[in-house]
């Protein structure tokens, strides 16, 4: 899956960073810099969408058709 995320980071008040994803409720991350703190949320946000995919495709008849839709 490929798209693009708002990440909203702010200075963890112990040191470091923390993260949210405002369009993934739950999607949060931290990290001891910049960039450790985008890939935890990156991580975070992959492993919901993985999870929410699997348990939508688990419950589909196997005739419905599974395609993509691309935005932007």
């Amino acid at each position: 899956m490929k798209g693009e995320f708002t990440a909203i980071i702010e200075p963890a008040p112990e040191g470091g960073f923390w993260a949210i994803c405002p369009e993934i409720p739950g999607a949060n991350g931290q990290g001891e810099t910049l960039e450790e703190t985008k890939e935890s949320l990156r991580q975070a946000i992959e492993m919901i969408l993985d999870d929410r995919t699997s348990d939508i495709l688990r419950g589909l008849p196997h005739d419905a058709i599974c395609d993509t839709v691309a935005i932007g």
